[in-house]
């Protein structure tokens, strides 16, 4: 059967039917050589020349994203960040590029700091707001709108097919990061974007033992090839090893995401009145500005990630944070065990992100225990 016949959730499990040529194992082995040998007639009939972009471990891993979300080719790379700046890298001098001011600070920082060495000029506007995404074009010169949604850490949900319209309109690509969603939840390019990316370290891998990045493109163009090369050249790749481990994570996406969104939800139901809470920044809550979009364009469940705005301030938050017993006090997310981090204190000085603001990235634990670990912590902080 065609991947496109089947289930998200039969196309993880089953790994699109690949396995071990050699013992017919249904788990493909770890191929660790960084080059292949040539034929007699000096050809490569594996396919494979050398490991910066030949390695056999990215085969599957990339056919199954490219399936999941409906795309025609994915990349994987070394890390989230080696993923999204090439997509920056594969511009042109003197190109133009728009993008919210609420996105994965790592990226907002690298863009402010390097993208105008590369020649590419960064305007940033108001998350949710399409009036400012339109003045911000400027025509002939703008070529990427670059989105995040829901957008961390204030999980403020943005109309991916009113960008893509934007985008088309001016002749510019949309690429979506869409770490936070995964393809169980949002496909952005069925909305309309080119491309969409992931740092494959969160919920694809899932278990915070790999650092991974990945691009999966609507159509092979000219810029999906110069991304390609850049990848190769630059040697932004990802060892077998880890490639393999990103795959063994990706075969349990489906049941993770679905525990993980069942528990936010249920998590932020239980604390959203607690009077110690000034706010939770969830789309699933109904009380949520994003709700409506989030629920047109999601399918159905919002994800594992949220935040909360303790009653006090900073100081409230980190005391807070210190008290919580089953939460892990660690960035990043997506993994299979709850998270908790206060990120104004990581981002620094030009944060968009509150003082007050906890971000949560909700596990696979029981839900009462976590509702419970957080109620303790808010009452005795």
């Amino acid at each position: 059967m065609s991947s496109k016949e089947l289930a998200d959730e039969t196309i993880l499990a089953g790994g699109l039917g690949f396995m071990d040529d050699s013992y017919r194992g249904v788990i493909p082995g770890v191929y660790p050589s960084t080059t292949y040998e040539r034929a007699e007639d000096n050809s490569y009939p594996s396919g494979k020349i050398y490991t910066r972009d030949h390695n056999p471990n990215y085969q599957q891993p990339e056919a199954v994203l490219a399936a999941l979300e409906h795309g025609e080719q994915a990349m994987l790379f070394s890390s989230g960040m080696a993923a999204a700046t090439s997509v920056i890298m594969a511009l042109k001098p003197g190109d133009h590029i728009v993008v919210p001011k609420v996105i994965y600070w790592s990226f907002r920082n690298w863009l402010q700091t390097y993208a105008s060495d590369w020649g590419i000029e960064t305007t940033f506007v108001d998350n949710g707001d399409l009036s400012e995404l339109k003045a911000a074009i400027k025509p002939g010169k703008t070529k990427l709108l670059w989105l995040e949604t829901p957008a961390n850490p204030t999980w403020v949900v943005d109309d991916i097919a009113a960008w893509a319209d934007i985008a088309r309109e001016v002749g510019a690509r949309l690429a979506v990061d869409n770490t936070v969603a995964t393809p169980l939840l949002c496909n952005p390019l069925d909305l309309g974007a080119d491309i969409v990316m992931h740092s494959a370290t969160k919920y694809l891998n899932g278990h915070s033992d790999v650092l991974a990045g990945a691009l999966v493109t609507k159509v092979v163009d000219d810029h999906w090839h110069r991304m390609a090369n850049i990848r190769a050249s630059g040697g932004a790749v990802l060892g077998p090893f880890e490639a393999w481990l990103l795959m063994r994570g990706m075969r349990t996406l489906a049941v993770r995401v679905k525990q993980a969104s069942n528990n936010a939800l249920a998590f932020a139901k239980a604390i959203e009145t607690h009077p110690k809470i000034h706010a939770v920044m969830y789309p699933g809550l109904e009380s949520s500005a994003g709700h409506r979009i989030a629920k047109k364009q999601m399918k159905g469940a919002y994800g594992g990630m949220l935040s909360i705005r303790v009653r006090g301030g900073e100081s409230a938050a980190i005391a807070c944070a210190a008290k919580l017993a089953i939460f892990k006090r660690a960035t990043s997310l997506g993994g299979i065990e709850s998270l908790v981090e206060h990120r104004a204190s990581v981002e620094g000085e030009g944060t968009p992100c509150p003082a007050d603001l906890l971000r949560l990235s909700i596990g696979i634990e029981d839900v009462n225990d976590l509702i419970n670990d957080m109620k303790q912590a808010l009452e005795g902080s």
